[in-house]
């Protein structure tokens, strides 16, 4: 549904995108991250139309973003960061305009803004004026505008921008439900969003892709290993030497803490869960367990761990 493939954009001498590529195909919601001036919003800008690139090709929906532009709007529905509105618009009268502009009929707009109400919680402000909206609502707004012409194709900048955690947790699952016939772009900062609502992650740092692939699968790559973390009722040397013994144990490090060791148990293979193993020389020593559990790295580590080498090889 969104092929992108060598996107390059000049701004003068600085160079925003560099071969930017990646695909996101129908029924998968893609998270595009990246810290500031990575590129990130050159290439949504792109993909909508709003400008052009230096070279590189893009597609949405079949679509070639320089020669169908208007095919591409069509079947884009985009969710800036910053959502345009009309302050002196009431909301019904807002949605109704823009699914004019849509080219809507009117019996289609009537029942598409009747649907959209309910499902982005516009039903008690629907005729009040939009300027008078906290920025939550706003976004409930812009995400129905979003929405309006039931757009094959969702490019969603920061949709969770300013909301509460109740309303931030039902536009999660609104995304998750649509994401299961429509591709979605889904660019956001709040990283355990990403995890929670993405099938694949694309990472651009310094204008160019670092890294991309399921969330599972980066956070595989963080350097730092998994680690199994215990607390046992035992002397700090004695633990550390029993678990240290076990056959597929790397290192363990161990600490006092009000009469109970805490331990940091690292394995041999970066990967692997040793919770059985440990918790059957736990048992054996008759120790005494308040926790043990797998701790594995998130996609924030390996966000930060790429973004940060990217910027290092920059400067370099």
């Amino acid at each position: 549904m969104i092929e992108v493939r060598n996107l390059t954009k000049w701004y003068g001498p600085i160079l925003a995108a560099d071969q930017i590529t990646f695909d996101a195909s129908a029924g998968r919601i893609v998270g595009f991250l990246g810290p500031n001036g990575a590129g990130k919003t050159t290439t949504l800008r792109i993909i909508t139309c709003f400008m052009p690139a230096t070279s590189g090709t893009a597609k949405v929906n079949g679509h070639d973003v320089f020669t169908e532009s208007h095919q591409v709007r069509s079947s884009i529905g985009y969710l800036p960061e910053s959502t345009p509105l009309y302050p002196e618009m009431r909301v019904e009268e807002h949605l109704h305009y823009f699914g004019k502009l849509q080219g809507m009929k009117r019996t289609d707009r009537v029942r598409r803004i009747d649907a959209l109400a309910d499902r982005c919680g516009l039903t008690n402000i629907r005729r009040r004026l939009v300027g008078q909206l906290s920025k939550g609502n706003k976004q409930r707004v812009g995400l129905a505008q979003a929405l309006l012409h039931d757009p094959p194709v969702l490019i969603l900048d920061e949709p969770t921008v300013g909301l509460d955690p109740t309303q931030i947790s039902s536009v999660r699952d609104l995304i998750v439900e649509l994401g299961r016939d429509k591709t979605i772009l889904l660019s956001t900062h709040i990283l355990p969003e990403v995890e929670k609502t993405c099938q694949s992650v694309v990472i651009v740092a310094g204008g160019r892709v670092a890294a991309q692939g399921t969330p599972d699968e980066l956070r595989q790559q963080v350097s730092q290993q998994t680690r199994v973390l215990v607390e046992v009722q035992a002397n700090p040397m004695a633990a550390k030497e029993a678990l240290a013994s076990l056959p597929q144990v790397d290192a363990v490090e161990t600490n006092d803490h009000d009469g109970w060791c805490r331990a940091a148990i690292t394995p041999k293979q970066a990967d692997a869960d040793i919770r059985t193993e440990v918790a059957a020389c736990i048992a054996q020593q008759n120790w005494s367990l308040r926790e043990l559990r797998h701790e594995v790295a998130s996609l924030e580590e390996f966000f930060v761990q790429i973004t940060s080498e990217q910027a290092q090889a920059k400067a370099g």
